[in-house]
């Protein structure tokens, strides 16, 4: 797959749910893809790439969270007014970035973020987050199905496990993405179409 028109940074969940130790989805690796991820979103940011933020939220006893939020009891992590549902201080939004509050493991399930990437004629995803085996994974997916070439950033995602993490590269590089590191990325940022 080649990227396609211009493209955006999509940073899916890193929040500090995935950096806490003893939150119950704590990823080991967290803060060397937070590191990357900033780069990334720094990259973007100085040549006019877009950059998204998305970030889980649910109204407290997680009425808008359906069955999701029943079945990963967990979830309560993300209820309004968590600070694990915050971005950490590595990391934070700027004023100019997209973004997106969601409920369930893809960026684009219930959100406005394909007609708004649409709007914005972005035809690449630069895909980074946590973690890899679910909303990352659930975005690139979504990525491809709305037409959106999906990038995987592997330096930028992290998982709870690193045998997760690698099978769900391994997968996302077999059928629906391309996966790059972090050198490949900014290449794609620095050269993409307008």
């Amino acid at each position: 797959m080649k990227p396609g028109s211009l493209p955006a940074l999509l940073l899916v969940d890193m929040v500090q749910a995935y950096t806490a130790e003893g939150s119950p989805f704590y990823c080991p690796s967290a803060d060397a893809a937070l590191q990357v991820a900033a780069k990334l979103a720094d990259a973007a940011r100085s040549v006019g790439r877009p950059v998204i933020f998305t970030k889980v939220e649910y109204e407290p006893g997680g009425a808008n969270g359906g069955l999701f939020y029943r079945k990963v009891p967990a979830l309560k992590s993300f209820d309004v007014g968590s600070p694990l549902g915050e971005f950490p201080p590595a990391l934070q939004p700027h004023a100019d970035d997209l973004l997106v509050t969601k409920q369930y493991p893809s960026a684009f399930f219930g959100t406005q973020l394909a007609s708004r990437l649409r709007a914005l004629g972005i035809g690449t995803l630069l895909i980074g987050g946590f973690s890899t085996s679910g909303c990352v994974r659930a975005s690139a997916l979504d990525a491809l199905q709305n037409e959106f070439a999906p990038f995987v950033v592997r330096d930028a995602c992290a998982d709870r496990h690193e045998a997760p993490h690698e099978a769900n590269l391994f997968d996302l590089q077999a059928k629906y993405a391309e996966v790059i590191n972090l050198a490949e990325a900014l290449t794609i940022i620095r050269d993409g179409s307008d």
